[in-house]
């Protein structure tokens, strides 16, 4: 398999007046041409904070990037100037933003916005342009998108803005997108249907897909491997069918656990005691122990490291063994 995106090592901290808050901590990851890698964790857990750096659209300050690597077809893209970055955004990766109308220009009609795409990086005229901004509206399930590529944003629907961002994330056909919660607030068909559509591109173009998101069930049927992250760190990767057969971190196995499931009428819906940390209030150990029905006094003390735990398997968790065998 071709190797698109491989992230080493890549940490992120923020300068606030209450001190340095490490929003990423030494995360490491890897997508390949065809393939599907989902981003799990809680809200705060690193992950679009992650997804920005790849990007490179960081606020800095206060946000920087103090160390890593990201290789873009084994290009450091830290290490490169910003035109460089800028030719790679949008023409050989792009991203799908969480909120899809804060992310389109309001004032602007939807089909103008996807025909800049053309303008600016292709330079096509604006009539070409138009006719390719409306060819993707189709592609990407529009109805009579001739007649709605003059609408605005605010006129369509939360799934129809999505799919529009779809749209443009695929203008300039790159070989990797990224996905940050891209079913957000939408009910549950049109999640479906957005899902549904992301892995049906993928499979065309064999493009490589970075699916970032909360929702276990969203990401069953598309990913590949998933990667588990809390409090700025990742705590389990595993290939999608190993991890929900048996997780080898108790943070994983909550998250499974609070999954909603047909065959549990009736009971109680389980879900994870306590709240995510902050980010500048870590505590020391294992970040996850306060909330951890294993915790122990290694735990409380030792911060464990991501360790191979099976044959494309890690986990961050002194006791792995235990949590992996409880579920086979």
């Amino acid at each position: 398999m071709t190797r698109l995106l491989e992230v080493r090592d890549l940490r992120v901290e923020f300068r606030t007046r209450e001190g340095v808050v490490r929003a990423v901590d030494g995360v490491s990851c890897a997508v390949d041409a065809g393939r599907t890698l989902a981003v799990l964790g809680e809200s705060g857990s690193g992950k679009s904070v992650t997804a920005q750096a790849v990007m490179g659209i960081l606020d800095s300050p206060p946000a920087r990037v103090t160390g890593g690597q990201v290789l873009f077809r084994g290009r450091d893209l830290l290490t490169a100037g910003r035109e460089e970055r800028r030719r790679v955004r949008g023409a050989q990766m792009a991203m799908v933003f969480q909120d899809a109308l804060s992310a389109l220009n309001p004032v602007v009609p939807v089909g103008t916005q996807l025909g800049e795409m053309y303008r600016v990086h292709r330079g096509m005229s604006r009539r070409d342009a138009r006719a390719r901004a409306v060819e993707l509206m189709e592609r990407v399930g529009i109805p009579a998108a001739r007649d709605r590529a003059g609408d605005y944003p605010h006129q369509f629907s939360g799934g129809m803005r999505q799919r529009i961002m779809i749209a443009m994330a695929l203008a300039l056909e790159p070989d990797l997108i990224i996905a940050d919660e891209p079913t957000t607030a939408l009910d549950v068909t049109v999640q479906a249907q957005v899902m549904e559509l992301l892995a049906e591109l993928r499979r065309e173009r064999a493009m490589g897909l970075i699916l970032i998101t909360h929702d276990l069930g969203v990401v069953a049927d598309v990913a590949d491997t998933i990667v588990v992250m809390y409090a700025g760190r990742i705590v389990e990767t595993a290939p999608v069918a190993e991890l929900y057969a048996a997780p080898a971190h108790p943070y994983t196995r909550g998250l499974l656990d609070s999954v909603p499931r047909l065959d549990r009428r009736g009971g109680e819906l389980y879900a994870i005691k306590g709240l995510p940390p902050g980010p500048g209030r870590l505590p020391s150990g294992c970040p996850f122990h306060p909330r951890c029905p294993r915790a122990r006094d290694v735990c409380r003390t030792d911060p464990p490291p991501l360790a191979d735990v099976a044959p494309n398997r890690a986990s961050a968790c002194h006791f792995w063994k235990e949590t992996l065998d409880e579920r086979r």
